[in-house]
Parts: C-alpha cells; structure tokens; sequence
C-alpha cells in the first residue's frame, strides 16, 4: 500500500482568469517557500481531490493543485446544460498550466501526473522543458488512438458482461465504430434523459475496468450526475480527438 503523508489544508487557493468566460481553480498547500511541484489530475475531468495534497512533503514542497478546465471547481463545469467545450483542449490547458505558474511567480517546478495526467505532463514538458525541473509519472497513458481504441474496445475481451452493457449504451443508429465519438454525441444531446443514461452507462464501464481486485467499490463521486456528465463528456470529447496531439 502506498504511504501518503499527513491531511493537510491549503494555505492559499484562487480562481485563475484563463480567458474566453473559463476560471480555473487553484490551490497552494505545504510550505511556501519549499520546493515547487504541480499536480496534474487524471480524466480527462477528474478533477483534483483532498487526497492528491498529501503526495508530497508538506514541509518540503509547495505543492500546487488545479482542476483543469470544466472539472471540479472550475467554471463553467462541463455538467452544466449548453455548455460549450470547444475552448478546452490539449493546448488549452497548457496554456493554463504556464499562465498558473506565471502567476504564482515560479521559475521551474516538479511536474507530478497521473493517468490522463501524464500525456499533458509529457505534453507541458515538451512544450516549456526550461520550466520543469523532473517529472513524476504514474499509471502512465500517452492518450494514442491505439490507447484509445484498447481501454474502449479492446479490454472488453477480460469484462464481456461489462462490455456487452457499454455496448447495448449506444443505439444500433448511433454507431460508427468510434466508441469515445458515439458516446460523445449521446453526452452532448440536450435531453436528459439521453445525456443522463449515456454518463452512467460511460462511469460504469470506467468503473469497471479499473476494478482490480474482487472487494473494489467505485468512488462515491460515480453516485453525483454534475460528476458524471462532466467527467464523461471531458474524456469522450479528448478521445474522440485524440487529445490534440
């Protein structure tokens, strides 16, 4: 099991202005003049969580937390109804990143990410190598179309009772052999009743894919609509596009 360091609470938090209506959520935790060090959250939409501040050495580092664009407590929320996601891609929120450590006056900082996290490490730190002072990866994904078509298709071969429900999700008309775009198209569609069921159906396949051991139990965020539409429409529109790369 790994080892976390003590709850700890921010010491500083904002809202960072990144342009075009979005306002990213930030916060600043451990010591402020130790060593910096970003966090980069999964999803695409997971947002970040209270867990996420106890990585690092809170007498060592500055640790910097942000939800990335419609995630979490950043606005708008990608649950929201009408929301608009063609201002949040894969350079939008590098920008985002170097506006964030612009702003908080950091000259270079450890980049930490996890899962989606880790493509947009390895995308920031090809993008501003200069501002990156090592990189932590875990649960690694580059987000390539051959990832892409394995984590919606192909690793349904070890889930088929899974599989065959995230399948029957989408209707015999919806489909043109892109899982992430089909289901995209159902997220976006303005009924509740169509959006609302296609974000069930989306979490409980994550859900199931990930579940490792036989005494694994979803993250109670799975149980909250707002969470779920956002968090699958985020992944679905970044893997239908390949996340830009």
């Amino acid at each position: 099991m790994k080892r976390l360091y003590p709850e700890i609470e921010p010491y500083q938090r904002g809202l960072l202005d990144a342009g075009g209506g979005h306002l990213v959520y930030w916060e600043a935790c451990g010591n402020p003049a130790g060593k910096p060090a970003v966090v980069l959250h999964g999803g695409p939409g997971s947002g970040c969580t209270p867990g996420m501040r106890r990585l690092f050495d809170p007498s060592a580092y500055r640790i910097i937390l942000f939800d990335q664009r419609g995630s979490g407590r950043s606005t708008p929320h990608a649950g929201e109804p009408g929301v608009d996601l063609s201002a949040n891609t894969t350079p939008h929120l590098l920008a985002d990143i170097e506006k964030l450590r612009l702003d908080l006056g950091i000259d270079r900082w450890l980049v930490w990410g996890g899962s989606w996290g880790t493509t947009l490490a390895l995308a920031y730190s090809q993008a501003y190598p200069e501002r990156v002072s090592e990189i932590i990866l875990c649960s690694v994904t580059t987000t390539t179309r051959r990832e892409i078509d394995w984590i919606t298709r192909g690793v349904g071969m070890f889930f088929p009772d899974a599989w065959a429900r995230f399948s029957d999700g989408l209707p015999e008309a919806a489909r043109t052999g892109d899982m992430a775009a089909d289901y995209h198209r159902l997220l976006m569609d303005p009924d509740p009743a169509i959006h609302e069921k296609a974000a069930r159906d989306w979490c409980d396949w994550e859900t199931a894919i990930v579940a490792t051991h036989p005494d694994h139990t979803p993250h109670p965020r799975y149980q909250d609509p707002r969470f779920r539409l956002g968090f699958a429409r985020l992944v679905t529109h970044y893997w239908s596009h390949a996340a830009w790369l």
